[in-house]
């Protein structure tokens, strides 16, 4: 900064206050700042500013996967407005492993953000007494609790498998099975499912977990389980829309109709569901709104607002299609 005011022809601390706030400084002082800075190529040292304002003006983003489209669409709507609001995006993936979670939340608050986003209400004792400690804005986002560290934006996981169930049952089916990814969240929605499927037509589910995250390997190795223990008619419920696609593809190998013999619904409603052959049936939960919903209720936050902690159910719908 020293150099560039000495290219500019001012003191230091007018270029620092041109940084900070461009309206402190005249029109023409600006302009000379920033010719200065062109030429030289210097970047403001963003961590310096941060010790100063206490303000980072950086938001941590922790998701279970970067590739996985469900959590990729809700980081790109969250991304997008607080980029609006001139912050920027810090951004981790941490699986399923909630130590792995607590060690990158660990390493993101050393870095002294401004507000985290955190995927998921279930995290280790550790995990939660570090964001309660920090004093930060904290927002969870994909699920529901009545006691979330500081605001919950998300759906009820449980709701959504026992809407499942009930679709299952309105369309006649007394056979059903649930296959579900190693996601916890996956987990509940499928046990949720086997549940009110036993309710409402007095037959048990088979449930097949899988070992892994859920990809169309995985949906058609579960189907292929399912289907040599007897499986040959009925219902099936996945825990996501990839692993329906697995499920139609190895259901219709082995020479059944969907969804006549088997009727295959996902969950998620991802960009290439209403596009396959036969479309796939799914649970839809708007996750852009996800996204721009937990930016808004952070900055609000950031602006010293209290009146949107708590939680924030969005809710689902079951998109009906060929395939159930």
């Amino acid at each position: 900064m020293e150099a560039v005011g000495r290219m500019a022809g001012v003191s230091q601390v007018t270029v620092s206050r041109a940084l900070s706030d461009p309206s402190k400084v005249s029109a023409d002082t600006l302009r000379r700042i920033n010719e200065a800075i062109a030429a030289t190529g210097f970047v403001p040292n963003a961590i310096a500013g941060a010790l100063a304002s206490s303000k980072s003006r950086l938001i941590s983003a922790l998701v279970p996967s970067i590739t996985n489209t469900v959590y990729a669409s809700l980081v790109r709507a969250f991304s997008a407005r607080m980029r609006e609001a001139d912050y920027q995006i810090l951004l981790s993936e941490t699986g399923l492993d909630p130590e792995e979670e607590e060690r990158t939340i660990a390493a993101h608050l050393s870095r002294r953000p401004d507000a985290i986003l955190l995927t998921g209400i279930h995290h280790s004792p550790r995990s939660r007494q570090m964001l309660l400690a920090s004093g930060i804005p904290v927002v969870e986002v994909w699920d529901v609790t009545n006691s979330p560290i500081d605001i919950c934006v998300g759906f009820n996981h449980e709701a959504t498998g026992q809407a499942a169930a009930a679709f299952a049952h309105e369309q006649g089916h007394a056979t059903a099975a649930t296959i579900h990814a190693i996601d916890e969240r996956a987990h509940r929605r499928s046990q949720a499912f086997a549940t009110r499927f036993a309710e409402l037509t007095g037959t048990t589910a088979t449930v097949v977990p899988t070992e892994s995250m859920a990809t169309i390997a995985q949906g058609r190795a579960a189907m292929a389980r399912l289907l040599d223990t007897g499986f040959r008619k009925g219902f099936v419920h996945c825990s996501s829309d990839v692993m329906a696609h697995g499920v139609i593809i190895e259901s219709t190998v082995r020479g059944f109709s969907v969804p006549e013999d088997i009727a295959v619904l996902g969950f998620g409603d991802q960009e290439f569901a209403g596009h396959v052959v036969p479309t796939i049936s799914t649970i839809r939960v708007d996750r852009e709104a996800f996204g721009r919903t937990a930016a808004e209720a952070l900055l609000d936050r950031l602006d010293g607002g209290r009146d949107n902690a708590g939680t924030v159910d969005l809710g689902f719908e079951i998109v009906r299609r060929d395939s159930a």
